[in-house]
């Protein structure tokens, strides 16, 4: 059995329903569930400020442009 990530939400009542449908080759076997809360987004305008200025300098790489090949000829609009 490989490793699965589901996403699935929370219910008004504070239960978190998940049905995964696997297979009958992985019947009767013990799996291991990790709840790993997801990042809320940014509510306010000081948070998404905040979440901007954390993002600066982040990149650590090159900007590099792929080759674009060759323009497609077509036929002309009548």
């Amino acid at each position: 059995m490989d490793r699965m990530i589901v996403k699935s939400r929370v219910g008004a009542d504070g239960v978190l329903h998940v049905s995964i449908p696997l297979g009958l080759d992985d019947a009767n076997r013990d799996v291991s569930v990790t709840i790993d809360p997801a990042p809320h987004p940014p509510s306010t305008q000081e948070e998404w400020r905040n979440f901007l200025a954390s993002t600066a300098g982040a990149w650590q790489g090159d900007f590099e442009r792929p080759e674009q090949g060759e323009l497609e000829q077509r036929d002309p609009f009548p």
